[in-house]
């Protein structure tokens, strides 16, 4: 099974390309919540996850309420820099979900309240900028969580 990467409603083609590419060579599945703020034909995306593409492992969900819904027994880790908790203090598992927000504004408020004590975060300086490109911080966290599980799939 491995790890499932959920992206809240992105807006970036080039970093969802990014993390599908990451999703392929980590044997990770990737989640993307609706709406999208590009086209999944769009040329850039498709550039950006290269010859990847085809092996991705993805579903499409209409809300965030449908993907907990299908997953209501599921782990879910939240990653946003309001989180209470370094990433690498979670205790990852197979199968875990860890949802990244949207590239301008994060996770929505209720979403954040809702599950506040699974938020998590990957520690930063504090400046006037918001915090890590997306494409990074997914792949931190993700192979944080891979190699708590000891790189399962990746031998």
């Amino acid at each position: 099974m491995s790890l499932n990467i959920v992206l809240f409603q992105p807006e970036i083609p080039q970093n969802t390309g990014n993390i599908a590419r990451t999703c392929v060579l980590t044997g990770s599945k990737l989640h993307l919540i609706k709406p999208l703020g590009f086209s999944l034909d769009e040329k850039h995306l498709r550039r950006a996850g290269l010859d990847y593409w085809p092996y991705l492992d993805l579903t499409l969900y209409d809300s965030y309420e449908e993907l907990r819904e299908k997953y209501k027994d599921g782990t879910f880790y939240f990653s946003t820099t309001h989180g209470g908790h370094y990433y690498d203090k979670a205790k990852y598992k197979d199968g875990d979900f860890i949802v990244f927000g949207r590239e301008t504004c994060g996770l929505p408020d209720y979403i954040r309240e809702q599950n506040s004590d699974t938020c998590i975060r990957v520690p930063m300086i504090n400046t006037t900028t918001r915090s890590l490109n997306l494409s990074n911080t997914v792949a931190i966290v993700a192979y944080e969580a891979l190699r708590q599980m000891n790189f399962p799939v990746m031998k």
